[in-house]
């Protein structure tokens, strides 16, 4: 891939090792074609695409057990698409998003390496309506609030995404913008329970991380993952 260098990881979840793509540092950035520069992606936000940060993964983990029986799962921010790749494994009907230019080649790649059938990915830009997309009853997403006017753009997203009876799964790794999305999706009918998670060995009680899932309509309280700590 011409301006990047990548290495290959193995990310162990829920008893399979899976062989994952990822770039190779942070401090990484071409942009030949100004695709990211035509979608509003800066060289400063670049680095936050491309690795398997510790909210990617605690998601991927929450994948692995998490009901999907009968569902449509919709993964937000989907980056490397290692949780779309857990739920593939798992034969789960799942499409993925991200608006970087480069997660469609990246989830391509995770997932014929496996190796898994493709899994459905569209460029879902959160401040445009998608009219074709539909509703799903699962809606996931590591670490999508970084920004603070993510929390409203996130919540007109599930508004036109969620059905009526449906869970929207974030993992939020604690930079404070999660109370105003919380508050967004209550207006809509959902209730939320917080459980605090370790997201790295580092981490130590009472830890910052949350597993926030949002809950409508007659999707059962049961069911959360108990593994998140």
């Amino acid at each position: 891939m011409a301006g990047y260098t990548t290495r290959e990881l193995v990310v162990r979840l829920g008893g399979h090792d899976y062989r994952i793509r990822a770039l190779s540092e942070l401090q990484q950035f071409a942009d030949p074609h100004q695709l990211g520069d035509r979608i509003g992606i800066s060289s400063a936000l670049w680095s936050l695409f491309g690795q398997v940060w510790p909210a990617g993964r605690v998601l991927a983990e929450a994948m692995c057990t998490h009901d999907i029986v009968g569902k449509r799962i919709l993964e937000l921010g989907c980056d490397l698409g290692l949780s779309s790749v857990v739920l593939q494994q798992r034969h789960a009907d799942i499409t993925a998003s991200d608006h970087h230019p480069l997660a469609k080649s990246f989830l391509r790649h995770n997932t014929a390496q496996n190796p898994l059938a493709t899994i459905a990915c569209c460029d879902l830009r959160w401040e445009i309506p998608d009219t074709v997309l539909g509703r799903f009853d699962l809606i996931i997403g590591s670490d999508i609030l970084y920004e603070s006017g993510h929390a409203d753009l996130l919540a007109a997203t599930v508004h036109r995404h969620a059905l009526p009876d449906a869970e929207v799964l974030i993992t939020d790794p604690g930079r404070g913008n999660s109370a105003p999305f919380t508050r967004a999706l209550a207006d809509q009918g959902f209730t939320v329970i917080e459980l605090r998670s370790r997201f790295d060995d580092a981490d130590a009680a009472p830890f910052r991380g949350h597993l926030l899932s949002y809950r409508r309509g007659n999707v059962m309280m049961d069911g959360v993952p108990t593994h998140a700590h």
